[in-house]
């Protein structure tokens, strides 16, 4: 084990040991940073450093975190070890990110394709917004996050399928649009029923 990831572990169980306001710290940044990575994959998009491909392979990515956040939370919680995993996860997406923009493939930030992907990975930008904004306000309970985020991972494969082949066509977006109708609606009913966070 190098010694960052030595000192990386040990802060990690050092803020774990603060009752509940590590725990909530730990879900938000967890969705921040969801936030943020969609952020620069809608950027590469748009600037042509990424292609409709590329934005889907990373959409793949996506869709692997957000399982391992659902399914992290799912006891309500998120251990110090569950959260090293999901921020290694989250360090190696990064750098795929970072790679696929440097390399030497390029998109067309003008094509239909590029701006179908465009507007899909920008709605995943404002649903996680409204997850982060649901977990500050209290509105939702870190279990209800845990399963928000296995929809968003629904929502990122369905993009990833849809571009695996470098091409999103029409009818695939309305596939997606629909699926993150539904999410959309989940996020609504889930910070407005009686469950809150405590």
């Amino acid at each position: 084990m190098t010694r960052i990831k030595l000192i990386s572990m040990c802060a990690v169980v050092a803020l774990s040991a603060l009752p509940g306001y590590a725990l909530a710290q730990t879900v938000q940044s967890e969705t921040q940073r969801d936030i943020n990575q969609q952020q620069r994959i809608d950027q590469g998009l748009q600037n042509g450093s990424l292609s409709t491909g590329e934005a889907a392979k990373l959409e793949r990515g996506e869709a692997n975190i957000n399982r391992a956040e659902s399914n992290a939370l799912k006891d309500g919680s998120l251990s110090p070890a569950e959260k090293a995993r999901i921020q290694n996860m989250q360090n190696n997406e990064s750098k795929q990110i970072y790679r696929d923009e440097h390399n030497n493939v390029t998109g067309n930030p003008n094509s239909a394709s590029s701006e179908r992907m465009q507007a899909d990975v920008q709605r995943n930008i404002n649903q996680e917004q409204r997850i982060k904004q649901g977990e500050q306000s209290g509105a939702l309970t870190n279990r209800e996050v845990g399963k928000l985020q296995g929809g968003q991972a629904h929502v990122d494969r369905r993009e990833a399928r849809a571009g695996a082949d470098g091409n999103v066509n029409a009818r695939e977006q309305r596939r997606i649009q629909a699926a993150e109708n539904r999410q959309s609606k989940r996020i609504y009913h889930k910070k407005h029923n009686d469950v809150v966070k405590q």
